[in-house]
């Protein structure tokens, strides 16, 4: 099976590259412009398969997107493409929109090009899966419910939104043109390979370099954690054998506040990384709470039960399972980190640690 991967070389989208590969021994094309976010030194372990190539694609050329549908003919497409960082899409809201809803309406119309001209036989196997969050249904601030599949969208940042319009569209498709799409929302994810101006990563780096440890507010924010190699299985899961016409909601079963997260992050570095920064004690006395950003959600927390029920998909790390390989991975790979945060992957500096 050859699957078209938008957005393969960013943080979700190289552990599905990764997985379709190595485990499921699929062909892969990655369509990744390589913006700020991503790397194609997460993908160093398929980069010389017979398998896998990478086009240098900007979704938003739609005539570039029709040529590679042309040339590779896939089966499914799996589009993770997406500008992603909430507090990036208020201060610049523009490239949001561009990729995220132009994007994928020119990634939807070159997929509807092509598949109107396969065969029935071919037709039967394609599938649309557009990678979605759980962001687009706004918050749970002040219950103990949980966003299911029916859940009414109510997003509040220009990221959830933009996400939300393409969710959107992808449904349109679906229903206006006969498009075979499938749509999942998944929760915050957390893992090896994510890039340093998220959560997780921000704090293993900051604490082991001495640095304050930001919190927004006062850190009470729920968020549901999801490792994010279980993500990707369950990612393909959906492609092979998901419904089409349905949505998924993925979630990783593991509700924790950030000031939790942080300072679980914390505990496992006096364990695994004992010698400190100077003039540093504890890894927790960093912790240093900030001004809370504009329209920051309070809880979001995923029912998962449909895709455990229909594809038999369950998360199979814990939080502290996954949050402790996590760590341990960026303790053993500091080659990684150290080339994304001086920017020599990419050839454009983005920020050094002192």
């Amino acid at each position: 099976m050859k699957i078209l991967v938008t957005g393969g070389a960013g943080f979700i989208g190289s552990a599905v590259v990764r997985l379709l590969i190595n485990k499921m021994k699929f062909s892969v094309v990655n369509v990744d412009v390589l913006t700020y976010a991503g790397n194609l030194d997460s993908l160093l372990d398929v980069k010389n398969s017979q398998t896998y190539c990478h086009e240098h694609v900007d979704i938003r050329n739609k005539e570039e997107l029709s040529k590679l549908f042309k040339r590779h003919k896939p089966d499914a497409v799996m589009h993770l493409a997406a500008e992603s960082h909430v507090d990036r899409s208020i201060d610049g809201p523009a490239d949001f929109i561009g990729t995220n809803i132009i994007g994928t309406f020119n990634l939807l119309e070159g997929a509807r090009s092509y598949y109107k001209n396969l065969n029935d036989a071919q037709k039967k196997i394609f599938r649309f899966h557009h990678i979605s969050t759980d962001e687009v249904y706004g918050d749970l601030a002040g219950t103990t419910d949980l966003f299911t599949e029916q859940t009414p969208y109510s997003p509040s940042s220009p990221y959830s939104a933009s996400k939300a319009s393409s969710d959107h569209l992808v449904r349109s498709w679906g229903r206006t043109y006969g498009m075979p799409v499938i749509i999942s929302n998944c929760s915050n994810n957390y893992g090896p390979y994510h890039f340093p101006e998220k959560l997780v990563p921000h704090i293993i780096l900051n604490a082991i370099h001495g640095k304050p440890l930001p919190i927004y507010g006062d850190g009470s924010q729920i968020r549901d954690w999801l490792y994010v190699e279980d993500h990707a299985k369950a990612l393909a899961e959906i492609v092979i054998k998901g419904k089409i016409g349905e949505t998924y909601n993925i979630g990783g079963h593991n509700e924790k506040t950030n000031l939790e997260v942080v300072q679980k992050i914390c505990e496992l570095l006096e364990e695994l990384a004992p010698k400190k920064p100077q003039g540093v004690k504890n890894y927790q006395d960093l912790i240093t709470f900030v001004k809370d950003r504009p329209g920051h959600d309070e809880r979001y927390a995923i029912d998962a039960s449909k895709i455990d029920r229909e594809l038999g998909w369950m998360p199979q790390e814990t939080f502290e399972t996954g949050l402790r390989k996590t760590v341990q991975w960026y303790l053993d790979n500091p080659q990684w980190w150290k080339r994304v945060l001086s920017g020599a992957y990419r050839l454009e500096r983005i920020g050094e640690l002192k």
